[in-house]
């Protein structure tokens, strides 16, 4: 299997029953477990820990020593770097998740073999992206882009799977899915115990197929 069918597959087995990956930046390490904990009681099985600087590093420390005791998934977020993919990978991150399309990052995922999640927000960023064989890619920001973005990128490039993040919560989860996101990344709607009834059923109802992963051609960087 090569490294991009590795990353593929796995989002595509996580996300498939619960299209939701909790993302909780800058909290403490305690309030970043019971953050997670509340994620993983809705029914998320991923969670996103942003690494964006070094005093982030406890928190994920925290949260995957937290997610092994219940089973669950914990990636690391904003990894712009080799060299933070690598203290990541050492902390025991399942995944990781970049804003943008990083090369560096991208060849450093796929030699470690951790499942990468890039962000995308132009065609070129998508082209790029699935000539390295990936197809699960973070529509960012999704807020900015809007809906129709989505609609708009998923008829010159139906084979990608989208994951709408930036600024998603209650209010407008539901609209991206029928747009045709695979899955939505969440943070505040999670905290709030107020915004979970609308939350659960933003994302319930089956408002897209849920998407098969067949494995590509033989990624380059494999």
């Amino acid at each position: 299997m090569t490294a991009a069918d590795l990353s593929n597959g796995f989002f595509a087995r996580h996300l498939a029953a619960i299209p939701v990956i909790g993302i909780f930046r800058g909290q403490d390490p305690a309030t970043t477990v019971e953050l997670c904990r509340r994620a993983w009681d809705f029914g998320v099985t991923l969670v996103e820990i942003p690494v964006q600087s070094e005093s982030a590093l406890p928190s994920l420390e925290a949260a995957v020593e937290a997610a092994r005791a219940h089973g669950k998934q914990v990636g690391a977020g904003t990894v712009t770097t080799a060299r933070r993919l690598r203290q990541v990978q050492d902390i025991g991150a399942a995944f990781t998740v970049a804003p943008g399309l990083h090369p560096e990052v991208v060849e450093a995922s796929a030699q470690a073999r951790l499942p990468h999640l890039p962000g995308v927000a132009t065609a070129t960023d998508i082209a790029n992206a699935t000539a390295t064989g990936l197809t699960w890619l973070k529509a960012f920001p999704a807020e900015q882009l809007g809906t129709g973005w989505i609609t708009a990128h998923r008829a010159p490039f139906p084979d990608v799977h989208f994951v709408a993040t930036g600024g998603i919560g209650a209010h407008n989860a539901a609209g991206f899915l029928s747009a045709g996101c695979a899955a939505v990344a969440v943070g505040s709607a999670l905290a709030d115990p107020a915004a979970l009834p609308r939350l659960r059923e933003a994302v319930s109802p089956v408002r897209r197929e849920t998407p098969s992963y067949t494995a590509g051609p033989r990624s380059p960087l494999s």
